[in-house]
């Protein structure tokens, strides 16, 4: 049998496109190699946030030179953000002559059928549409993270902050009927999966385009908790600005919606918000949190920041350094600004030189891990779910919290493997996490 090797570059909205790629390379009668030297096609699933991701996939693809000429049947296909964004897929053309197949994120689920084409008549394959279809419910897919779902809820983004390529790439806002994804996470819940992860680049605008009155995302949630089963809800990303009570008061009354949030501010200037284009504030972003702390008590907050953007001073960036002890997060994914070709900030004044974005973001990353090692001591003696992973030595057992965070838990009786735990916290020792089941 043929075998197919996949290489997913970026978010979690990678992953699973990537997992669409590996159904339609499964009912080709492909099977999954992860060595990329034994496979007869590779798919390369791009993604062009930062300057230094795209110039990593561009020398991950001159790697793939080497190969073709071992194995000149060898297919090699490029999909993905990258090959969306304007000018990329003739770069790849022209500078790639060995990869067969390029296409962008408006018509990721053609690949089956260019694939077949290509087989066909050995011509080199380029399509990328210019603009997004109607979203397409007959997707296959082979899942691949164990057991967590994760499931699109909306395509696209109408926010255009100033430093961002997503609404170029990905397109418009597009939003899937209630009750698509309704039967889609019911499936998944009845074949045995624990963890579904509802995505979108902005999930709190989920069912703006819809605009019935009906569809909306506090309403998807409220729906999905309907659905029988032992199971629990996630979702990324939301935006500040559109994260409103209903949203909150739901994550705060049903059980089966984790009480995580993913809530990235960005910066903690005021100033560099309006030049982000985020349509907050400081003041309105911290009053937000605020809302939800007392509304969600034992609230998992995490949050990302961008530092060096155009015009920030060292006055902006303490903004932000103390909004992050404000807040207290238990995770920051902090990045340094990067220019994205087409985006406003691109051609904005006043660009920051990288040797102080590099010293900002340390100093942001030294006091998220300060903070999270305090958090830990903090955690000692309280109780929180999670889902036992997997069974280890002597009476253990490696959970793992709704956060995220690992805890190695002692049990003198047996615990069944993925099942919903309270655990409570007896010890935190070098950053890693002891407990104790609390029924």
């Amino acid at each position: 049998m043929q075998k197919y090797y996949i290489k997913t570059f970026g978010c979690q909205m990678n992953v699973h496109d990537s997992e669409k790629i590996a159904g339609m390379l499964k009912s080709l009668e492909y099977e999954e190699t992860n060595k990329k030297e034994q496979a007869d096609i590779i798919v390369f699933n791009t993604c062009c946030i930062r300057d230094g991701v795209e110039q990593k996939i561009f020398g991950n693809i001159g790697d793939l030179k080497r190969l073709k000429k071992q194995n000149p049947n060898l297919i090699i296909a490029i999909c993905g953000c990258l090959s969306q964004q304007n000018g990329r897929a003739e770069v790849i053309k022209q500078k790639f002559p060995f990869v067969s197949i390029v296409l962008g994120t408006h018509n990721l689920n053609e690949l089956k059928n260019y694939i077949v084409k290509f087989k066909q008549t050995h011509k080199r394959i380029f399509d990328v549409w210019e603009k997004e279809k109607a979203i397409d419910e007959n997707v296959e897919m082979f899942r691949t993270s164990n057991y967590n779902a994760w499931v699109n809820i909306m395509y696209g983004c109408n926010n255009f902050c100033t430093y961002c390529i997503v609404p170029y790439v990905r397109g418009r806002e597009r939003s899937r009927k209630m009750e698509d994804v309704y039967s889609e996470v019911e499936s998944l819940v009845n074949n045995g999966y624990k963890y579904i992860t509802l995505l979108g680049q902005n999930v709190n605008s989920y069912g703006n385009d819809i605009n019935d009155g009906k569809t909306t995302f506090a309403n998807l949630l409220k729906l999905l908790t309907t659905i029988k089963g032992d199971f629990r809800i996630k979702f990324m990303t939301s935006h500040p600005k559109d994260l409103n009570d209903d949203v909150i008061n739901v994550i705060a009354t049903e059980p089966k919606i984790c009480n995580t949030i993913h809530l990235p501010v960005q910066s903690g200037s005021t100033k560099i918000l309006k030049l982000m284009n985020r349509n907050y504030s400081r003041e309105q972003y911290l009053n937000l949190i605020k809302k939800i702390k007392q509304a969600i008590p034992d609230v998992y907050l995490s949050t990302d920041i961008i530092v060096g953007f155009p015009n920030e001073t060292e006055e902006d960036f303490l903004y932000t350094y103390t909004l992050i002890k404000e807040v207290n997060y238990g995770g920051v994914f902090a990045f340094m600004y990067s220019k994205r070709t087409g985006t406003v900030a691109e051609k904005m004044e006043n660009q920051i030189d990288e040797k102080i974005k590099n010293e900002r973001v340390n100093k942001i990353l030294k006091l998220s891990k300060s903070l999270i090692k305090q958090q830990n001591k903090e955690m000692c003696g309280k109780t929180f779910e999670g889902i036992i992973e997997k069974e280890l030595e002597n009476n253990k057992y490696l959970a793992v919290l709704h956060s995220g965070k690992n805890v190695i838990v002692e049990s003198e009786n047996s615990l069944p493997i993925l099942s919903f735990q309270n655990i409570k916290i007896t010890n935190n020792e070098a950053s890693q996490l002891f407990g104790v089941i609390n029924n």
